[in-house]
């Protein structure tokens, strides 16, 4: 038995997470670029491990890559504005630490993807 799709949707999201948390912390702690920067281009390989993911594991879409990536990665450019905002308030409004921010950020992001994803991106017909 499967577990349930928004339980797959999050794992499928810890991975692609983990991307972002990856590039996130390398970029920053190497001084290559600032939280902001660091979390957008984490972000954006986080997206694509996520698509490969949801694809076949949480949605199990038979439409064609056509037919999905197109809306999956608008939802995701939808998701990647979310969390710059939220990340730009949290941090340089309210004074949050990156990490927590990041954190916060990733919840309300998820939240609002799964919705996107589940009621758009790989609807089945």
């Amino acid at each position: 038995m499967k577990p349930p799709r928004l339980l797959r949707y999050a794992a499928a999201g810890t991975l692609g997470t983990a991307t972002q948390y990856t590039i996130l912390l390398c970029l920053v702690r190497t001084g290559t670029a600032e939280p902001l920067i660091a979390s957008s281009g984490g972000a954006i390989a986080g997206a694509i491990v996520n698509y490969l993911l949801n694809y076949r594991f949480t949605f199990g879409s038979h439409k064609s890559h056509i037919q999905v990536a197109p809306k999956f990665f608008l939802t995701a450019c939808f998701g990647f504005v979310i969390n710059w905002a939220v990340m730009t308030v949290l941090i340089l409004y309210i004074g949050i630490h990156y990490l927590v921010a990041q954190i916060l950020s990733t919840g309300i992001v998820l939240m609002l993807t799964y919705a996107v994803n589940a009621g758009w991106s790989f609807r089945q017909e």
